[in-house]
């Protein structure tokens, strides 16, 4: 009951400031004001204003809320985790077993150290070519571009 006496004083105080600003000739920050002073006598006509009273004091509301706000907490946690994953389970377990044939390279296993730079580069590009895999001349001609 004092909810609904309070927004109807504020509702009345908004049409006071309302019509002097239009007395003022501002006849659109006047229809604003306006505008902005019905909301509270809306809300205690349409019984929000009750209903907040009555949520506000029950303890039950509270819990409620407190399951509500958990709840969000759970889902946002588990969103950042699979985020972090990298997907799904499935998409995980798809990407797992289509990466296992070709894990390592058949030429990664040869030591790269004492073949001596220039020379490894051109050792591994013939071998590369007869096996006709041209997957990766969009990442050589990258490299060769930086002079890697």
């Amino acid at each position: 009951m004092i909810a609904e006496t309070v927004c109807s004083a504020v509702s009345a105080a908004g049409l006071g400031i309302a019509a002097i600003t239009a007395y003022r000739k501002r006849f659109l920050a006047a229809a604003r004001i306006t505008a902005y002073s019905l909301v509270p006598i809306g809300l205690v006509m349409t019984g929000v204003v009750e209903w907040l009273a009555d949520t506000a004091f029950s303890p039950t509301a509270w819990a409620g809320f407190g399951v509500l706000g958990l709840a969000w907490a759970l889902f946002a946690t588990t969103r950042v985790v699979e985020r972090r994953r990298g997907g799904t389970r499935k998409e995980r377990r798809a990407a797992r077993t289509a990466g296992r044939p070709e894990a390592v390279a058949p030429a990664a296993s040869a030591p790269s150290l004492g073949q001596g730079g220039q020379g490894s580069r051109s050792a591994s590009r013939p071998a590369a070519a007869s096996r006709g895999e041209d997957d990766f001349s969009d990442i050589e001609a990258i490299l060769k571009k930086h002079g890697i």
